[in-house]
């Protein structure tokens, strides 16, 4: 079964979304205004295009190929907040977390999640 690379983003976009809200939670019992404030500044198109270089050298062939794919989706409008080269970048990483949580690949999520957390400079 093969899906578009748009559908996966679609799916991956609350994949990446619930694991970053995971995240922010499991860190501190914050107001939820804090909580949401942390989280939409790593889930916004900037910080997943960062996103995108930090973990391109990590992924194996296949991997590789999905990301690919959602970043030459056509159909994409980048959003005000965002130019059309970041939107695309993070639709790729979307497309990458559907593609993965599709093919029950949780470890694998967790561990990208974690290295994108970790080594992705958000915004101020």
């Amino acid at each position: 079964m093969q899906f578009s690379p748009l559908t996966l983003a679609f799916l991956g976009d609350s994949v990446y979304e619930q694991l970053v809200r995971e995240r922010e939670v499991l860190k501190a019992n914050s107001p939820v205004s804090k909580l949401h404030s942390a989280t939409t500044k790593k889930v916004c198109a900037v910080f997943q295009s960062k996103a995108y270089d930090v973990i391109l050298p990590l992924l194996d062939e296949k991997e590789t190929d999905i990301l690919k794919r959602g970043r030459n989706a056509s159909g994409c409008s980048a959003p005000k907040s965002a130019n059309i080269i970041d939107y695309r970048r993070a639709t790729a990483v979307e497309c990458l977390f559907g593609f993965l949580h599709l093919t029950g690949r949780r470890e694998r999520l967790e561990e990208l999640i974690n290295i994108i957390l970790t080594d992705t400079r958000e915004e101020n």
